[in-house]
């Protein structure tokens, strides 16, 4: 009779299930996803397409642009345009475009020229833009749409530039504001006769782009729409501008491209903006002095600039010396005003002359100013108390010494007479 060997059978069942368990454990560590705090992570937009809106029977350029957002590498990324009606792609070849490598935070852009159909409605129209993040991946799309216009109106209103202003008036360098212009349609009925056809003078203003130069920069967008402007109205732009900190003094010029009811009716200007670096003045108006460490100084304080300059200050500083008030506030400033201060001043110093550094602030619009406009001296001036009592005294010591032989002369004459 055969004996079975349990304990060979108990190996084997064991061995069996560690070799089961590290296939499972193989087959699961192959088939987990990877970990979404080191995937890529792909965002697709379109950022802008020119012109705006894309013309009927014209060609419109579409920049496209992705960025990985994601904590991974992405090793393979590819775009990919498929338009609708009434878009079409210069080229199917075109249609597909590899980008490559896009770490985490990267970006690339890529341009499509589309052609809009001559049969097209204005209105907007949809284009597919799709991603693909490895070599032989899903295709992940977005749609976007764009909007699809004409640059011909029958409309012959006329738009003239009718106001221009800046805040602040003059700008300063380093400053921020705003360039702000009416655009008017000047035409006073509501309709005209030419050539025996009727036509509206309703004026549009489809778009109005600013440009500044090596010293102004714009940094708004350009004004984009279709809007009816009827006979007499107007509408109103404003710009934000950014002054250099180098540039130079006088009037620069912004270049104001518009296009209107049609090609026939675009506009160019030049949009005139005025740079001062004057500022405030602070000059003593009687001599800085202190007697025995004490007195009071004055100042005019002058706005230079051409136009009004608000919360203006000024701030006296020397070491070893106390002035009050600390910071004088003026306040408000007109061009050209004058405003007289007085700062008492107190120290224990004993030489003979003390720099003072004068320290203005004030504000140009919402811009902030801070300069050093001046170091002057103070005099110290040291006067021994009794002074004026012993000068008295001598005077009077004088007039008695030159007293006495005056009486004496007269006794003696008396004396004589007699």
């Amino acid at each position: 009779m055969n004996v079975i060997d349990f304990s060979n059978i108990e190996k084997l069942m064991k061995r069996s299930f560690y070799l089961l368990l590290c296939i499972a454990l193989l087959s699961t560590s192959s088939i987990m996803p990877v970990s979404a705090d080191s995937a890529p992570n792909m965002k697709i937009d379109i950022i802008d397409y020119e012109p705006f809106p894309a013309q009927i029977g014209e060609y419109v350029d579409v920049r496209v642009k992705i960025e990985n957002t994601g904590f991974g590498r992405a090793d393979a990324v590819s775009i990919k345009m498929d338009p609708e009606f009434p878009f079409s792609l210069d080229s199917q070849n075109n249609a597909v475009e590899f980008i490559g490598i896009l770490s985490p935070d990267d970006a690339a852009v890529h341009e499509y020229r589309l052609y809009v159909d001559e049969s097209a409605k204005v209105g907007t129209g949809t284009v597919d833009v799709y991603y693909q993040v490895y070599e032989g991946g899903s295709w992940y799309k977005s749609s976007f749409d764009l909007n699809v216009g004409s640059s011909t109106f029958d409309s012959k209103g006329t738009i003239e530039l009718t106001d221009i202003s800046c805040d602040p008036v003059v700008f300063m360098p380093g400053d921020i504001g705003t360039v702000t212009f009416t655009l008017t349609n000047t035409a006073t009925e509501n309709s005209v006769t030419i050539d025996g056809t009727d036509y509206d003078t309703n004026a549009r203003v489809q778009s109005a782009m600013l440009q500044g130069d090596n010293d102004i920069e714009v940094t708004s967008d350009s004004y984009t729409g279709s809007g009816v402007i009827g006979s007499g109205d107007s509408i109103t732009l404003s710009y934000n501008v950014e002054i250099a900190d180098d540039v130079t003094d006088g009037t620069h010029y912004l270049e104001l491209s518009m296009v209107g009811n049609s090609h026939s009716y675009n506009n160019n200007w030049r949009i005139p903006v005025k740079v001062d670096s004057s500022s405030v003045k602070v000059i003593p108006s009687k001599p800085m002095e202190l007697t025995n460490g004490e007195g009071t100084l004055e100042f005019d304080v002058a706005n230079m600039h051409p136009n009004s300059l608000s919360s203006v200050s000024v701030k006296l500083s020397a070491d070893g010396v106390d002035f009050s008030p600390e910071e004088y506030f003026v306040g408000s400033m007109d061009s050209d005003e004058l405003f007289t201060i007085e700062v008492d001043a107190r120290t224990a110093l004993k030489e003979e002359v003390v720099p003072v550094t004068i320290t203005v602030e004030y504000r140009n619009g919402i811009n902030e100013h801070s300069t050093d406009v001046a170091v002057r001296e103070i005099e110290l001036n040291t006067e021994e108390e009794g002074n004026s009592t012993h000068a008295a005294v001598a005077v009077i010591v004088a007039l008695l010494m030159l007293g006495v032989p005056a009486v004496v002369f007269m006794k003696r004459r008396k004396q004589n007479t007699n």
